[in-house]
């Protein structure tokens, strides 16, 4: 296949492919156009790719527009697998709902600001005055059921299938798993009951890749959400597996391919 990617980093091993950085999209369209497909583009180029240029992409465009946001993002898991979802509260954050908010969610509970990734923006609130400095920040509320527990698991998909996961345990601050907080990583098996959820929230919502964030009480898994951009130094080895399975998927989904195929440009290029 011909490829086009957008990001050098996460396609450096991938054969036959063509690093484009993102802000020549403009002057590269013809060679877009010509491509099999696109891979690794920044959120921003996603609606002129797929509906200007009748691009295909990897990631899939729900992978973006769904982990884009923690709140869109909650709202289809909570459609999806409602039980596997921490109690969680969205609102707009005015004082009525702030008040709301404080009288129902028990005490501590998580705070988040809805975009925002690796620990950023996540507090544990146990005083007024922290749910105070919470709501000065944001202009949606966004407060989820504390789990109590010292280390979550994650779990990488991608494509069709899961690739590997890892457990994160808590950071010496506490509360924080994220590596990027402090949290450390551990090898060991993930549980087939979050393997399970994993691949249930990635078929139904059409994800082909992540990484997705799971709690386990006991043996029920919770999701708190999924990243499209995440590291992989979780375990030796991953980044290539993920390059084969990567491969091994976009050939059986665009297996339709054709070098020789003639590509039509927009209408407006073609005059």
């Amino acid at each position: 296949m011909d490829l086009i990617s957008f990001d050098a980093l996460r396609t450096l091993n991938i054969p036959n492919h063509t690093y484009i950085k993102p802000e020549r999209m403009f002057a590269e369209l013809g060679r877009i156009i010509q491509a099999d497909g696109v891979l690794f583009p920044e959120y921003w180029q996603i609606n002129t790719l797929v509906y200007a240029l009748k691009a295909r992409i990897f990631p899939s465009q729900a992978s973006y527009l769904i982990g884009h946001d923690k709140i869109e993002m909650t709202r289809c898991f909570q459609a999806v697998a409602p039980a596997h979802v921490p109690y969680t509260l969205i609102e707009a954050n005015t004082p009525s709902n702030a008040d709301r908010v404080w009288q129902q969610m028990p005490l501590p509970f998580v705070a988040k600001i809805p975009r925002s990734s690796m620990g950023q923006g996540v507090f544990l609130i146990e005083t007024p005055a922290q749910w105070r400095d919470y709501l000065q920040l944001t202009p949606v509320i966004y407060a989820q059921e504390y789990l109590d527990i010292d280390r979550d698991l994650r779990v990488v998909w991608v494509g069709d299938r899961i690739v590997g996961g890892y457990w994160r345990l808590q950071s010496w601050q506490g509360f924080y798993n994220n590596v990027a907080k402090g949290g450390t990583i551990e090898e060991g098996i993930v549980p087939v009951e979050a393997r399970r959820l994993v691949r249930r929230l990635a078929r139904a919502l059409g994800i082909d890749y992540g990484g997705f964030d799971i709690a386990m009480l006991g043996s029920h898994p919770y999701v708190f959400e999924f990243n499209r951009i995440f590291g992989n130094q979780g375990l030796a080895g991953m980044q290539d597996k993920m390059n084969q399975q990567l491969l091994d998927y976009l050939y059986r989904q665009w297996h339709d391919f054709d070098p020789g195929r003639p590509r039509t440009p927009p209408v407006s290029m073609a005059g």
